[in-house]
C-alpha cells in the first residue's frame, strides 16, 4: 500500500533538497535568514515541516523577479509557521507582490519605449534624448557623444574622441 503524504510529516535536509533542487547550503543560508524554520530531532538533526516546499517555491519566484530576499522575509513574517498556510494567507502575499510587480513592468516597460526613442538617431546629446540626456544637460560640454567611451586610434598612442 502507498503511503500518502500529510502536511504535517517532516522532512530530512537530504528530501527536501530532492524535492525542491535547493542546495542544503541554500536552506541553511534561508534558516539563517529567518525565511524557513525548520525543527530538531533530539540529535539535532534538521526536520522540515512538508510545506517548507511551498515557502521555497516562492522564495526561488521572488529570486527570479528580482524581489529581494529581505522582502520575501518580511511578507513571510504574515505567513504562520506552524501550519501550512491556507488559500487565503498566499492570496494576500501575491495581492502585496503584484501591484510591486506591476509598477515594476510598467518602469520597464516605459524603458523600452526611451530606448527605442533614442536608439532611431544614435546621438546621446538631443533635447529628444530622455534617458541619457535630459535636457540637453550634456550640449554645454561641447560636440559629439559624450558619454562614448572615446576611440582608440590604431596609429597614434592617444585616443581620439567619438564624434
Amino acid at each position: 500500500m502507498v503511503e500518502i503524504p500529510r502536511p504535517t510529516d517532516l522532512l530530512t535536509i537530504g528530501e527536501v533538497v530532492a524535492r525542491t533542487g535547493v542546495a542544503a547550503s541554500a536552506l541553511h543560508f534561508y534558516e539563517r535568514k529567518g525565511l524557513i524554520h525548520p525543527e530538531r530531532s533530539d540529535g539535532g538533526t534538521r526536520l522540515y515541516p512538508r510545506h517548507v516546499e511551498r515557502r521555497i517555491a516562492i522564495i526561488q519566484v521572488a529570486k527570479r523577479l528580482g524581489i529581494a530576499l529581505a522582502e520575501v522575509a518580511e511578507q513571510f513574517q504574515a505567513l504562520p509557521e506552524d501550519r501550512m498556510p491556507s488559500l487565503r494567507d498566499w492570496s494576500r502575499l501575491n495581492e502585496r507582490w503584484r501591484a510591486r510587480l506591476r509598477a515594476r513592468q510598467l518602469e520597464l516597460e516605459r524603458l523600452q519605449q526611451e530606448m527605442t526613442q533614442c536608439i532611431g538617431c544614435g546621438c546621446i546629446s538631443l533635447n529628444a534624448c530622455l534617458v541619457m540626456n535630459p535636457g540637453d544637460t550634456l550640449g554645454a560640454e561641447g560636440h559629439g557623444a559624450r558619454r562614448l567611451l572615446p576611440i582608440a586610434d590604431e596609429d597614434a598612442d592617444d585616443a581620439v574622441p567619438a564624434g
